[in-house]
């Protein structure tokens, strides 16, 4: 299974915060994942801004999300899909 190694994200803008200054606004665009063949980039989104994407990008340890634990590395547990109890032969 692939694991997220880090996160791609670009300078796509800029804000006023509530105290009047400048910042920057970043979106995620990718990652980069651990396949069984090495490291793999994946990117989700090419970034829109003014002048033109120009290629530049962070790359940054995966945060997890407010809120959200870390993920677990458990399989999914299977849910009863509520046929158990079906014959086999289907009677048309």
């Amino acid at each position: 299974m692939a694991k997220i190694v880090k996160e791609i994200s670009c300078i796509v803008g800029q804000y006023t915060n509530a105290q009047g200054e400048n910042k920057n606004r970043y979106q995620r665009i990718g990652s980069i994942i651990e396949t069984k063949n090495g490291e793999m980039l994946k990117l989700d989104v090419i970034p829109l801004m003014d002048g033109g994407f120009n290629g530049w990008c962070y790359i940054q340890t995966p945060q997890p999300k407010e809120g959200q634990a870390q993920p677990s590395r458990q399989a999914p547990r299977r849910q009863d899909s509520g046929f158990d109890d079906m014959e086999s032969a289907v009677p048309f």
